[in-house]
């Protein structure tokens, strides 16, 4: 399956992408709107920014360019922000969401996420989510970085829950009491940093299963994500990782695959720890 037609219906109806383009660390300038535009034109629908990020508008620079260069509509893309921890609180998140609209050049998200779950904070931040999207300014709503506790203690006064988990996803870091729960809370999880920062990309085990299929380490990992039912968004600037990393709808892992990649877990991150995140 191509992967424009391949998406997830998320809680409210709306369809997102299995698959979508990462722009963490990648700084302002061409090379950024290049990998953006590049990556519209082999068919990636999805793009994923944070205001941390600090590269919206670079993003959204290669969002009109790669419009133009395909004939797409905006409708047809799903882009996706975040607002940061600084901003949490009722109004100065409302102003952040703008702040990123602005930056990016677009009238509207169709994700946007708070960032980490900071204590005391995030509760206000998700009534400002919730405002944007009975408002209509934002098609979907959700959260990053949430563990379970985080979600229960927010669906306690949350009146819409979120549709999204963005959070550290990859064989080293299954994550699966919180895929789990999410699941039974209709939560779709998405995989940041899916092939942990490259650190997996001479794995044995791995390499093993992507010479039995004919592909690349990076491949089996963002295969082993989409038959997780986990979206995935692994960052790239370079045209043909770019297309590899999309070359992932022509082939299936077996059972016995999936668990011996379930197997290399030592819920080890690399990035930090939300119950121990110095905010």
């Amino acid at each position: 399956m191509n992967i424009t037609q391949s998406t997830t219906t998320l809680s409210n109806g709306v369809k997102m992408p299995w698959l979508g383009l990462g722009v963490f660390k990648v700084e302002e300038g061409s090379e950024l709107v290049n990998a953006v535009k590049t990556a519209i034109q082999h068919g990636y629908r999805s793009v994923d920014t944070a205001a941390i990020y600090a590269n919206e508008s670079g993003v959204g620079q290669g969002i009109r360019e790669g419009i133009q260069a395909t004939g797409i509509t905006r409708e047809d893309l799903f882009i996706t922000s975040k607002v940061w921890n600084s901003d949490l609180g009722y109004d100065s998140t409302l102003k952040a969401y703008e702040a990123s609209l602005q930056k990016l050049g677009l009238e509207y998200l169709d994700l946007y996420l708070i960032h980490w779950p900071v204590q005391g904070k995030y509760k206000d931040a998700w009534r400002a989510l919730e405002t944007l999207y009975k408002e209509g300014r934002v098609k979907a709503i959700g959260v990053s970085n949430f563990q379970i506790h985080h979600l229960e203690d927010l669906l306690k006064d949350a009146e819409i829950k979120p549709m999204i988990n963005q959070v550290e996803y990859h064989p080293m870091l299954t994550q699966k009491e919180l895929h789990a729960y999410c699941k039974q809370q209709d939560i779709q999880l998405e995989a940041w940093s899916p092939l942990m920062q490259g650190q997996l990309l001479d794995n044995p085990v791995l390499q093993e299963i992507a010479d039995n299929h004919r592909k690349s380490i990076a491949q089996i990992i963002l295969r082993w994500d989409l038959q997780n039912e986990v979206i995935t968004i692994p960052k790239s600037i370079k045209e043909n990782r770019i297309v590899e990393n999309a070359s992932v709808f022509d082939f299936e892992l077996t059972p016995a695959e999936m668990q011996q990649i379930d197997n290399l877990n030592q819920n080890r991150r690399v990035g930090p720890d939300p119950d121990n995140f110095d905010f």
